[in-house]
């Protein structure tokens, strides 16, 4: 490992301590609270859609989200790592692609995504990992 790598190892580990990131992937549904200065006065704002993509590069992870507003489409890009966000899972979508870019060019019934109803939405920790059950 060289030293680019120890140091970004490093700051992951410091941008991910105490933060909880949910396994989610392309399809489905997610609400991101961000938190939003305004001069002295902070405040959350919930931004819900669908992950269309995510780009997995260590510290500089982002995923994309796409949501319908006023008959528009609008699509935010956000850090993972970020302390600024918090992720929660709404829905699962089942997909076949890792990029759902196509959805843009689709508006209505066209663009639903079938949802998935058998799907772990535990988040992703280091506590999750459980050691093997003894037997009674």
């Amino acid at each position: 490992m060289n030293l680019l790598q120890k140091l970004e190892h490093e700051q992951l580990q410091r941008l991910s301590e105490g933060k909880v990131i949910p396994q989610f992937k392309a399809g489905d549904t997610v609400r991101v609270n961000v938190k939003v200065v305004e001069g002295e006065r902070t405040r959350v704002q919930p931004y819900e859609g669908v992950v269309i993509g995510r780009r997995n590069a260590g510290v500089r992870s982002t995923f994309r989200v796409r949501k319908l507003s006023s008959g528009e489409g609008v699509e935010r890009v956000f850090h993972l790592f970020s302390p600024n966000i918090t992720v929660e899972v709404v829905r699962c979508g089942r997909v076949r692609r890792a990029k759902l870019y196509y959805l843009r060019g689709r508006t209505g019934k066209r663009a639903r995504i079938a949802e998935l109803k058998k799907y772990n939405i535990a988040p992703k920790s280091a506590a999750s990992a459980t050691a093997p059950a003894t037997a009674e």
